[in-house]
């Protein structure tokens, strides 16, 4: 069902007041989108498991509890993984490879590396 050209009226003055009053959040949530947001977790879920996997390693020989909890972090990453590679789906998968088969491997982690250092230097600031 469309909408009113008052219930539009009204909607365009909600969304410029909403730009007006804090640029930053619009720009960042204009800027997330659902393959950004599923790419960030698989990046995690990538990270969790290769935590788990040395966990698992370093201390199944001398610590049976130990060695379990990195099993159970392997198996809860490769759960995150294949749940949000799900929402992505082919067309997200592709995207993201392309985008870092352009940018390169380093430069996929390099921005979530700049952005959790400017997080901390502002708090300290």
């Amino acid at each position: 069902m469309p909408l009113s050209e008052d219930e539009q009226r009204i909607l365009h003055e909600i969304e410029r007041s909403f730009y007006e009053n804090d640029p930053a959040f619009a720009r960042g949530v204009s800027q997330t989108t659902l393959y950004r947001h599923a790419g960030r977790n698989l990046k995690y879920a990538a990270a969790g498991f290769v935590v788990g996997l040395i966990v698992l390693i370093t201390s199944f020989a001398w610590s049976l509890v130990l060695g379990l909890v990195g099993f159970l972090a392997m198996l809860g990453s490769a759960f995150v993984f294949e749940r949000n590679l799900r929402k992505m789906g082919k067309a997200g998968w592709e995207q993201m490879t392309q985008s870092m088969r352009e940018k390169g491997i380093g430069d996929a982690f390099g921005s979530t590396r700049t952005r959790l250092r400017d997080r901390f230097r502002r708090d300290e600031e």
